[in-house]
């Protein structure tokens, strides 16, 4: 089976797959509605809360851009290290939000003293970060960065994107005081591509109903009228919610704690690989992801060659995200992967550099 080092979307098990060929429901029935809760009640514990979740058919960005037509009638912070925080700021300005955008070196984690001043200086009402910058391979300190924008401004909302972290390390959102927190299906929980998921905290939604102009698709009101019936606005994407509920049996089964230091162990595996042989680490030493290791290429080696030779032996890499191309190069670690499977990468990309 082919095997993909690339973050996202990643592999997806067999059985989960199978998930998906289950025979439709309707979604306006008690049968859809079990599925539902049941499913919603199995993500909790990755989302560290006893709140509301939601499951939409869209992409991670779809739920970047209901944070911002919901909470923000006008001034938001976008606090950008990468390429998707600055996509989460394109995201509010394209909306007709006064965004400022505080922006650090890509290298450079968010620092929260620095995002404490700004809120201070602003009276924004919400505040975006990034928790794990998948362009980057740097993981912000978003438990810190929440504790110095509610001390700086209480009534400011957190919103924090964890694709590509949510479900392979741990992120409390009740306790760290995360107002809304989103992911998508297929990074860290291993499912095909088409789910967003998002938590929002209670003050957050009392917010939003002082909100005009929330748009209708994802308005978190409306959203939140049909959860109360186990329910979604739109037609939900049924199939990948039966594979939702496969996945969450398997990760649960795997045991968080377990899941959470196999993601670390592998990324320590990368990052002592990528120096051994000489290569950098883009994030800094405190701040390196453990699901997506940016790795700068100082062999110049040609990355397009690597990925051939690695196809050909049924696997994939990812490029430098945009002006990172050819200048690094990533490995993900997230999801199903396994010390093996890394091993296998590792030895192989070898073989690639003593031919080159």
């Amino acid at each position: 089976m082919p095997h993909m080092f690339i973050p996202g979307p990643v592999d997806v098990d067999p059985e989960v797959l199978q998930a998906q060929t289950q025979p439709m429901l309707p979604h306006r029935s008690r049968e859809f509605e079990a599925l539902y809760r049941q499913t919603v009640e199995k993500t909790r514990p990755i989302f560290g809360t006893n709140g509301r979740i939601y499951i939409t058919a869209s992409s991670g960005t779809g739920l970047q851009e209901a944070a911002v037509r919901n909470f923000t009638q006008t001034r938001i912070l976008s606090c950008i290290n990468g390429a998707f925080g600055k996509r989460w700021h394109t995201v509010a300005t394209t909306n007709g939000k006064l965004a400022e955008a505080l922006e650090f070196e890509w290298a450079v984690p968010v620092n929260p003293s620095v995002v404490a001043e700004a809120v201070r200086r602003g009276r924004y009402e919400a505040v975006t970060i990034v928790h794990n910058e998948t362009s980057t391979g740097v993981q912000n300190p978003v438990q810190e960065i929440a504790a110095a924008v509610h001390e700086a401004s209480p009534q400011t909302l957190v919103c924090v994107d964890a694709v590509s972290s949510l479900g392979g390390v741990e992120i409390e959102m009740d306790a760290w005081g995360i107002d809304f927190l989103l992911t998508s299906s297929q990074k860290c929980l291993a499912l095909p591509p088409g789910l967003g998921l998002a938590a929002v905290s209670d003050r957050a939604l009392e917010y939003a109903t002082q909100v005009p102009h929330r748009g209708w698709y994802f308005d978190l009101l409306r959203l939140e009228k049909h959860r109360l019936k186990d329910s979604t606005p739109a037609t939900p994407a049924v199939s990948l919610i039966y594979a939702l509920d496969r996945q969450m049996d398997r990760i649960l089964k795997e045991g968080l704690e377990k899941r959470f230091t196999r993601h670390r162990l592998l990324g320590i595996k990368v990052r002592e690989w990528a120096l051994g042989q000489g290569f950098g680490l883009y994030a800094p030493e405190g701040f390196q992801s453990n699901t997506v290791t940016t790795v700068i290429n100082r062999h110049k080696l040609d990355v397009g060659a690597l990925n051939a030779y690695l196809q050909n032996r049924g696997m994939r890499i990812a490029n430098g995200y945009g002006p990172l191309k050819n200048e690094t190069f990533r490995i993900a670690h997230m999801g199903e992967t396994q010390a093996d499977d890394i091993e296998t990468l590792l030895t192989a990309i070898n073989e690639f550099i003593s031919k080159h």
